[in-house]
């Protein structure tokens, strides 16, 4: 399958929660996660370390702190991905775009916790580490959706509007970039839950998140303390994925 196929079908894939009914189901699923942990801290036998760890203040700093990493490394990641995937795809760079989408793949071929441990070795633990990880991880759907939407853009729509005197930046500002819209967006999509997922890791490097609950679960041996974890990096995945299909069904241009 050819990449721009890849890209379409990529986004069809991702743009379930366009019908009605499948439209809430993913935030009723993610409220439900929620309920069941706080349910199961209200009900269950919890020893001293796993109340220290399941109270209600050290949740909430720990989902901050995880929406915080993945808030910041996706928007360094678009900052960084669209721009690049812009000037690869024109006509005077296109040479370069196998090269650097050989080393992107390689990126995120790498496993994650590679990278960080990588990173936390050669320049240090903390919040900044972990983002610069997450973007490194989370390059490459960005980066490759930009390139197959802008290249899927119809030629003879291109050549009419040079035709009608626009000049090239013109042309990639209102021709090209809004036709490529609904397969970037699909990118963007992708990133952000990488970026939730990775995140976890990010406990290796002192940066906290969600990821701490799941570490303390496995160091401590504490069953409770490790599903809660796990459960609300799920709901929380689950709410971003419908919050950015949500965006993606209202930012796409009509018609598209």
């Amino acid at each position: 399958m050819s990449a721009p196929a890849q890209g379409v079908t990529r986004h069809a894939a991702l743009s379930g929660t366009r019908d009605g009914t499948s439209l809430w189901l993913l935030p009723l699923v993610s409220a439900a996660l929620v309920a069941a942990v706080l349910i199961y801290i209200q009900v269950a036998s919890l020893d001293s370390i796993e109340a220290r760890q399941l109270t209600a203040e050290n949740i909430l700093t720990k989902t901050g702190q995880h929406i915080r990493l993945v808030a910041a490394s996706t928007v360094a990641v678009v900052l960084i991905g669209v721009p690049l995937g812009v000037l690869l795809s024109r006509r005077k760079a296109a040479f370069l775009a196998p090269p650097v989408l050989l080393v992107a793949n390689a990126g995120q071929a790498v496993p994650s916790i590679g990278i960080l441990v990588l990173l936390a070795l050669l320049y240090g633990v903390g919040f900044q580490m972990a983002v610069i990880a997450l973007v490194l991880y989370a390059l490459l759907p960005i980066l490759r959706n930009t390139i197959v939407g802008l290249q899927q853009v119809d030629p003879a729509v291109v050549d009419a509007a040079r035709g009608m005197g626009m000049s090239p930046a013109r042309i990639l500002w209102t021709v090209e970039l809004p036709l490529a819209v609904p397969i970037m967006l699909a990118g963007i999509r992708v990133a952000l839950i990488l970026n939730v997922g990775v995140a976890t890791l990010a406990t290796y490097t002192s940066a906290g998140g969600l990821g701490d609950l799941i570490e303390s679960g496995i160091a401590l041996n504490r069953m409770p303390v490790l599903l809660a974890g796990c459960l609300l990096t799920i709901a929380l995945a689950l709410l971003i994925d419908w919050l950015a299909g949500i965006a993606e069904r209202y930012l796409s241009p009509k018609g598209i």
